[in-house]
């Protein structure tokens, strides 16, 4: 036998066994409603990346937490304001629409946008430019808050990429976390080129 017909004899040797491929779709996409354990592992990740959530009853509890949320912005980030992109939550002080100034959005202290759906193994949500009045939105804002109903969090991205919109959008973007960066001198800076904080209100 060569040494060819050797080597190839091992690598037949060495073949795992053809197996059927797990199910991915959860409970999320069949039923409607995110497993409990999916939920927690986002929540987990969305700590280890930075960001904070805050579970909420449901919709009903959004006003108060947000209220509170734009509370303490306005008292550390004098003179700036809030916009909210979330339909039926009136909270702005800003008006910004597509064709905003530069000054306009150095003006934006907290953003508040809705997020189409989340991701647990990675804490990533999909947010997509219809629900935004400007694409710059999500990261000139000081601060962000995304609302993400609990029932819209797949498993993975191979789930995540079932539920990107068919056309895709001009234009939209999976966020995690808030802004870091550890280009220099290998230490960690939080905000540098985007928001300095995240919080997702889940509903």
């Amino acid at each position: 036998m060569s040494a060819r017909d050797e080597f190839l004899a091992a690598i037949r040797w060495a073949a795992v066994p053809a197996a059927e491929l797990p199910d991915l779709l959860h409970v999320s996409e069949v039923a409607g409603a995110a497993p409990p354990d999916v939920v927690r592992r986002f929540v987990e990740v969305l700590e280890q990346v930075g960001g904070r959530a805050v579970e909420l009853p449901g919709p009903e509890g959004l006003p108060v937490a947000v209220a509170d949320l734009a509370a303490a912005r306005a008292e550390s980030g004098a003179g700036r304001g809030v916009v909210s992109s979330v339909p039926g939550l009136a909270i702005s002080t800003l008006t910004i629409g597509p064709d905003a100034s530069r000054a306009r959005l150095d003006e934006i202290e907290l953003a508040i946008i809705p997020g189409r759906f989340g991701v647990a193994e990675n804490a990533a949500i999909w947010v997509d430019e219809a629900d935004l009045p400007h694409r710059a939105l999500p990261f000139v804002a000081q601060h962000l808050a995304i609302v993400l109903p609990k029932r819209d969090i797949v498993a993975d991205m191979h789930a995540a990429y079932r539920r990107l919109p068919r056309p895709l959008p001009g234009y939209g973007v999976f966020i995690s976390g808030p802004s870091k960066t550890a280009d220099i001198e290998q230490a960690l800076v939080i905000g540098a080129q985007g928001p300095k904080s995240l919080v997702v209100l889940l509903v």
